[in-house]
């Protein structure tokens, strides 16, 4: 049989699980007959410790990927598939555009803001990557303003929120702000899900890429 791995670039037991499961969705479409293999990896993201910002998320799930396909390389490990997860915050400004957005200083000044925590993955085979999230969950005010403007982060701000320990290795904001109808290890899951299409998929992207060229 088959043996393909997959590297992810934390230890951490939710990411972990989170792809364990996904792979369990959708490993028969994507290798048939195959076994996999799940390692973890502790590697930097290049982003803070709570990123404020979709592409902020974007770009800390990419670099991670990337750090394990240079650690491979350097190495000689023998992975098939790298897969950088991370999570944070993406603030929306209610009224505003994306173009006013982006040179006004302070958000909070103009209309409503809103803040999501959302799930982002990116996966790698070493030569082509593609971007997966989850749904966004909206954060109560004081606890985004504790995080964006007082520079918590926001594990150690979900668990004075929430008068708990260690909520980041549990359920996770995710499970917190939903009564646990979402943790942060199905968050990460249906990110990994997603970003994980064009490789299982790849007759149905193949064919998307065919007839927009035509």
């Amino acid at each position: 049989m088959n043996k393909l791995t997959l590297a992810v670039g934390s230890k951490r037991g939710p990411k972990l699980s989170a792809v364990t499961e996904a792979l369990k969705a959708f490993s028969s479409a994507l290798a048939p007959d195959s076994q996999f293999e799940v390692v973890g990896v502790e590697v930097e993201s290049g982003v803070s410790h709570t990123p404020a910002s979709r592409e902020e998320l974007m770009r800390g799930a990419r670099q991670r990927a990337e750090a394990l396909v240079q650690l491979a390389r350097r190495n000689g490990d023998a992975w098939q598939y790298f897969v950088g997860l991370e999570g944070g915050l993406d603030v929306v400004q209610e009224g505003v555009s994306a173009d006013e957005m982006r040179w006004r200083a302070t958000l909070k000044q103009h209309g409503r803001r809103r803040v999501f925590l959302e799930s982002w993955a990116y996966v790698s085979d070493g030569a082509r990557g593609y971007y997966g999230r989850s749904g966004g969950i909206e954060l109560p005010e004081s606890l985004a303003r504790e995080v964006l403007e007082n520079g918590v982060e926001l594990s150690v701000a979900i668990d004075k929120f929430a008068g708990a320990a260690g909520i980041r290795d549990a359920q996770g904001a995710w499970g917190v702000l939903s009564n646990n109808f979402i943790t942060r290890q199905e968050a990460f899951r249906v990110a990994v899900v997603a970003a994980f299409a064009p490789f299982y998929n790849e007759s149905m992207y193949r064919a998307a890429a065919v007839g927009a060229s035509s």
